[in-house]
């Protein structure tokens, strides 16, 4: 037996996504160890870009470090750093072009304290069937 599931009012011409992956150097390293500190700034920079934070979850490593995620309407913000060399590792994934990669860059670069910050955008999910099939 086989399904069909058509998508094809529903195939955007342009990708489903955006990943905007931010590497943050010399940042604060007193700040990048603080998981309250992390929390509270992602929290702020989701505000301050306009997103619906719906969740969050945090971890702080032994000696040092944090790892965390906000899930925001658009999708996701997570963070890892390394204190110990003042860098950050983000991903900012949304739907659709709401957010701007310079703004969400400078937000975050500015709160973190970073000196320097590098931008990568990845585009997904490029749609390129009509009709979906499984048996």
């Amino acid at each position: 037996m086989t399904d069909s599931l058509d998508i094809t009012s529903r195939n955007p011409k342009f990708p489903l996504g955006r990943q905007i992956l931010l590497d943050l150097y010399d940042c604060n390293p007193e700040c990048l160890n603080q998981i309250e500190i992390i929390k509270k700034l992602l929290v702020d920079v989701a505000d301050s870009i306009n997103v619906n934070v719906i969740d969050s979850a945090f971890h702080q490593f032994a000696p040092c470090g944090v790892s965390g995620v906000l899930v925001i309407s658009e999708s996701h913000i997570a963070i890892h750093t390394w204190p110990e060399f003042g860098y950050a590792a983000v991903d900012v994934f949304t739907c659709g072009d709401k957010i701007s990669p310079e703004l969400i860059q400078a937000e975050i670069s500015r709160r973190f304290g970073a000196k320097r910050s590098e931008r990568k955008i990845i585009h997904r999910g490029h749609l390129s069937c009509s009709i979906l099939k499984s048996e």
